[in-house]
């Protein structure tokens, strides 16, 4: 089940994908969503870095390299909380589905191989829903690499990890950056019980297991076929954009 920091049980589940860059999390993910939706599911969705709140300050910031570790660190952590306030919680408390493509461990990972200390980190999540299930897309750093890397004109500057000065090549720096941020994901798998999906298998395999591993927790939830549902997202505080874009997400599906 999903819970509060308190310990206090949500009727909701929330479920995460992580992974590095290229490891496919966010193709199985939008798979899962679509399922989800397909089989009568009230589900909403959320991703890193997309509150409307702090958007325009992180882009800033990027655009003009304005960002150290630290900033960098607590404009995301900023980015979550308000994105936890305003749309997992609610729609958690009203007993739907959240889909969240990255969650703290992402936080976790790079901020801790930008050189921020993993345990301060750690704290400044300490706001953040435990999720239901979260999955760690495992993949080799060279076939995550190649994915990535396979007609990409350039790498962003922030991307590549170009502000530690790792190397003057963009792509070198990219690759040592995510080596580092690779092995803090393999450390946090048994720190915080990732269910671990092999993402060099098949596609459609990877969506199987993730599916059969989902299906025990799919019980006595929020269904988007009962009329209500809006009025119970309303009632536990989702409302304004966050409401609207999963009434969107639920019109668009076929």
């Amino acid at each position: 089940m999903a819970t509060l920091p308190d310990g206090t049980p949500l009727p909701g589940k929330l479920f995460v994908v992580e992974g590095i860059d290229g490891s496919g999390k966010s193709t199985q993910l939008d798979l899962i969503h679509k399922w989800l939706i397909s089989q009568g599911h009230l589900v909403v969705f959320t991703e890193w870095n997309s509150s409307p709140l702090v958007r325009r300050t992180t882009q800033r910031g990027k655009k003009g390299q304005l960002l150290t570790p630290l900033t960098f660190s607590l404009i995301h952590a900023a980015d979550l909380a308000d994105r936890m306030e305003r749309q997992v919680i609610p729609a958690l408390k009203a007993g739907a589905i959240v889909l969240a493509d990255r969650y703290i461990y992402t936080a976790f990972a790079r901020d801790a191989a930008r050189g921020v200390r993993p345990q301060w980190v750690r704290q400044l999540y300490g706001f953040a829903v435990r999720p239901t299930v979260a999955f760690y897309f495992q993949v080799p750093l060279d076939e995550a690499l190649r994915r990535i890397l396979v007609g990409r004109p350039q790498l962003k500057w922030y991307e590549a990890g170009m502000d530690l000065g790792l190397s003057p090549d963009p792509y070198e720096s990219f690759r040592l950056f995510q080596q580092r941020i690779l092995g803090h994901y393999q450390d946090m798998i048994d720190e915080f019980g990732l269910t671990v999906i092999e993402a060099t298998r098949p596609l459609v395999q990877q969506q199987q297991q993730v599916r059969a591993l989902l299906t025990p927790h799919l019980r006595k939830l929020l269904r988007a076929d009962q009329s209500p549902w809006r009025e119970a997202l309303a009632q536990e505080g989702l409302y304004g954009r966050y409401l609207h874009t999963t009434d969107r997400g639920l019109r668009s599906e076929p």
